[in-house]
């Protein structure tokens, strides 16, 4: 006898539950992963200052990438790598980053590039949880990361048309 209300009066509900925890599990142990690569070097030593990070290595590999939308920092970068685990990460890890000082904002964006910006951030993948939802749904781990990639390389091209048309306009 099924004794979990939520269940009698919505067998669909207890799916939602189990949904969430598992996408609860996912966001966790990537924020610990993150918060793991923002805090040590290479050498697994605690670091003093995020630029000497694991996350900044990573993200001055992937910085060079960004750079022809006009965002080439590597915070910029480890933010929206960040953004993979939840796009409001995006946002705060920038802050972090920037010592809690959001006037240095400008140090890496003009008033344009932040627009780009914001357009490959809403057109690139969505968070983690979603990327194991659309495993679950497509079956495979091959086909979310096909999604995954033609998500992100419809980003990068749309905000390089965006980032093209506004350089020809001086923006």
């Amino acid at each position: 006898k099924n004794t979990n209300i939520i269940a009698h009066y919505n067998p669909k509900a207890e799916n939602r539950i189990l949904l969430c925890a598992h996408a609860f599990t996912i966001i966790f142990a990537a924020t610990l992963i993150v918060w793991f690569l923002q805090n040590f070097d290479a050498g697994l030593h605690l670091v003093s200052s995020a630029d000497q990070s694991l996350l900044a290595k990573i993200g001055s590999i992937v910085a060079p990438l960004f750079a022809p939308l006009g965002f080439g920092d590597w915070r910029v970068s480890t933010a929206l790598i960040t953004g993979f685990m939840a796009k409001e990460s995006v946002v705060s890890t920038l802050t972090v980053l920037l010592g809690g000082k959001t006037a240095l904002l400008q140090t890496l964006f003009t008033p344009f590039t932040a627009y780009v910006f914001l357009i490959f951030t809403l057109l690139y993948t969505p968070c983690v949880a979603a990327i194991a939802t659309v495993r679950r749904e497509m079956g495979t781990v091959r086909a979310a990361a096909g999604i995954v990639l033609v998500q992100c390389a419809t980003a990068w091209i749309v905000a390089f048309a965006v980032h093209g048309v506004g350089m020809m306009l001086g923006l």
